[in-house]
């Protein structure tokens, strides 16, 4: 039995995993939210590789971050994890909310990423 709140994500998260899966012409976009920051991969599961990331910590980024709320954050990081796979081909993906309650934050993220051209 789950005995706290990050137990009963890693639940979840496995439940997700068994139906979510991200190949080479659809890769899996999986989001990580800790309290401060955002991180972002997009993931080939058959090859077993990580095609891209996008933080809040990257040194591109961080000098945009200034003095946003963490909302806004995640918007820019979805509008450059979008960019970066626009960059390499990938136009299509897979959303892996990793166990997360699809608000607020991971929403923002994934919205941002619709908007700049993602398809999921």
């Amino acid at each position: 039995m789950a005995k706290n709140k990050e137990d009963k994500r890693v639940r979840r998260k496995a439940s997700i995993r068994k139906k979510v899966n991200g190949t080479s012409e659809r890769p899996r976009l999986t989001v990580f939210r800790s309290a401060k920051h955002i991180y972002v991969q997009i993931v080939d599961d058959v090859a077993q590789r990580t095609l891209l990331t996008a933080s809040t910590l990257d040194e591109a980024i961080i000098k945009d971050m200034a003095g946003l709320k963490k909302t806004d954050r995640a918007k820019k990081i979805g509008a450059a994890i979008a960019e970066k796979c626009k960059a390499k081909g990938i136009d299509k993906v897979v959303f892996d909310r990793n166990g997360y309650i699809y608000h607020g934050r991971v929403q923002a993220l994934a919205d941002a990423a619709r908007e700049a051209g993602l398809k999921f």
